[in-house]
């Protein structure tokens, strides 16, 4: 294997897996981060050709986005603060933040009642959807992890399961990507070179990450193709290519990383660090690692961009503050987390890296050494409060070193008004993770998971966004970023 080429690889691939088998037309379940949703009455969810479609009320009563629907263009539209899907009766061809996006299944009329693919809705909405075909029931994670290749140490979750779910679990509908995309046609090694094929036009991001040692390439605007990576493509779910023979890669990893906006992720988990250098000429990208170790491997920062890593506290093993109603801080760090990160990713002028972007667990030590790595120009890390007292209420945010002061009040400012609630103010506070990074460092407690009034707003999803949106503003404005 070590001597065959792309081509050889790629004909491998395009045996394509077949599609999904066709599901029974029937009632199902729906459980929102292992929760059963209460479905108002007479409102029934319906498995039509392997899609499961949901009256629009369930979108908007049950999930908590605002649905829109026009009468007389027939059109239905899910909105929340980063993303507005449109979609029309009838027709596969949608609008998600103004591109054109094609659906294996419309929505439709039925009784007088508007269905949607709920699988298309909650992916482009930032959820993970997964069908058990055995107890008939649908499992939505609104935290749902981009994919176990983010620049941390992750396991991919055992066959067959998804949450707390152990059952067989498949597919109920695939998005088709958007055309104007770029295509991921294949992915090799060869000769000690990462061979991407791509179609389209993209500009691949590369940056390494130490503990262990990784090298990461990431593909923006683009998607798997499907001769390539199969129909199941699902946000999260990685493919591992093991290789032998090589004394610098152990393996590759790769994945749909994120939907919104596709991004395509590549790792090569390392045994020990290595210097690279990237071309990407005629639709082959190469990454080589056929080069003197003195050689500085590229960073971020080779962009002119400002690198701002975010840190979602504690994970896995980790859960950190239990809250009132017997949900972890590690979740809602990780929402969190996730919020920023979209939205930095639409900002032109920054490079944003998450150290965790699904629940797996990492050292705090690690945590500065992603940032010191990049040398960031700033790290924020966000998570829930606790007390012995369930009166104990506010927002606060927390630095160590003088030089990340003023970094710690302006994004206080920010913080708080967002929040709505009590502001406990700046405060001192001697943490790992700000102490020990060398750029301006902040620790974000939005709230008290042990007091009931808090606790209630911080899992809102309005306020979650608001949160990630006060938290880039404060970026931004740091940083002297329009």
């Amino acid at each position: 294997m070590k001597k065959c080429g792309l081509l050889m690889f790629l004909v491998l691939f395009l045996l394509s897996l077949g599609s999904a088998g066709k599901a029974e037309a029937s009632g199902a379940k729906i459980y929102l981060d292992g929760e059963q949703l209460n479905l108002p009455s007479g409102v029934k969810v319906l498995n039509v050709n392997n899609s499961i479609m949901v009256p629009i009320r369930v979108i908007s009563e049950n999930l908590g986005y605002e649905v829109k629907w026009e009468k007389s263009t027939q059109t239905v539209s899910v909105l929340d603060s980063v993303t507005a899907v449109h979609m029309n009766v009838g027709k596969t061809q949608s609008q998600v933040n103004g591109i054109e996006v094609q659906m294996s299944i419309p929505p439709m009329l039925q009784g007088g009642t508007t269905l949607v693919p709920l699988r298309f809705v909650s992916t482009e909405m930032g959820m993970d959807i997964e069908w058990d075909n055995q107890i008939k029931a649908v499992y939505l994670t609104s935290s749902a992890a981009p994919v176990a290749t983010e620049p941390v140490q992750v396991s991919p979750p055992p066959a067959g399961s998804v949450g707390s779910n152990p059952g067989a679990v498949t597919p109920v509908e695939e998005v088709t990507p958007v055309t104007a995309l770029a295509s991921v046609d294949g992915i090799s090694f060869v000769d000690n070179q990462l061979l991407i094929a791509v179609s389209g036009k993209v500009t691949p991001k590369v940056f390494s990450i130490p503990s262990p040692d990784r090298i990461v390439v990431d593909l923006p605007q683009s998607f798997l193709s499907s001769s390539f990576a199969g129909s199941d493509q699902q946000v999260g779910k990685e493919t591992i290519l093991p290789l032998e023979g090589y004394p610098d890669v152990k393996q590759i990893r790769y994945a749909r990383f994120s939907a919104s906006p596709e991004t395509v992720r590549v790792v090569l988990d390392l045994h020990t660090s290595k210097a690279y250098d990237l071309t990407h000429q005629n639709g082959l990208i190469t990454l080589n690692l056929n080069i003197e170790q003195t050689a500085a491997p590229a960073e971020p920062a080779s962009s002119g961009k400002k690198i701002v890593v975010i840190d979602a506290g504690h994970g896995d093993g980790d859960p950190g503050a239990p809250s009132v109603n017997k949900r972890w801080e590690k979740d809602f760090n990780l929402a969190v987390a996730q919020k920023v990160g979209k939205l930095l990713e639409k900002e032109t002028q920054i490079e944003v890296v998450l150290t965790r972007s699904n629940d797996t667990f990492l050292e705090l030590k690690d945590r500065v050494k992603i940032a010191n790595n990049l040398k960031a120009d700033v790290f924020v890390s966000i998570h829930g409060n606790s007390n012995n007292s369930s009166s104990a209420n506010g927002t606060e945010t927390f630095y160590t070193r003088d030089a990340s002061l003023s970094f710690a009040k302006i994004m206080h400012s920010h913080l708080s008004k967002a929040t709505g609630l009590k502001n406990r103010g700046v405060s001192y506070g001697n943490f790992h993770v700000t102490r020990e990074t060398s750029m301006p460092a902040v620790l974000l407690e939005i709230g008290f998971l042990s007091n009931k009034g808090d606790e209630t707003q911080m899992f809102k999803e309005d306020f979650q966004n608001r949160v990630a949106q006060s938290i880039v503003d404060g970026i931004k404005e740091y940083l002297k970023v329009q």
